[in-house]
């Protein structure tokens, strides 16, 4: 792995999936407790794992957190368009678009 950049993405100003200016925090696409298991280390390389993530804010961060479970995101939503795609997770972020930057949705969200 020599001459690998391990290093993040560039973080952007705003959240990457519902665009307002906040504190953002790293989104792996692949879920970093799935890095050790047997199935992802041989589906995706180390740096692969590592680097694969989006900057969000906290609320959408915690909202796909609290929807999708850690498999679900690394079988089916390893990207920003997947994720878009889940209606649920669309509607949240939609919605939370539109909300102004320091706005925090008062119920947390829960996964099915």
């Amino acid at each position: 792995m020599a001459g690998h950049d391990l290093s993040s993405p560039t973080r952007p100003e705003v959240c990457e999936l519902c665009g307002r200016a906040a504190p953002l925090t790293r989104h792996h696409l692949i879920p970093r407790a799935l890095h050790g298991k047997a199935r992802y280390r041989r589906r995706f390389d180390r740096v692969e794992r590592l680097t694969s993530i989006l900057w969000l804010c906290h609320a959408c961060h915690k909202h796909i957190h609290g929807v999708l479970g850690e498999r679900e995101l690394a079988e089916h939503y390893r990207s920003r368009e997947a994720l878009m795609r889940h209606p649920e997770i669309r509607a949240f972020v939609d919605w939370l678009a539109t909300k102004p930057a320091g706005f925090r949705p008062k119920r947390p969200a829960r996964r099915r």
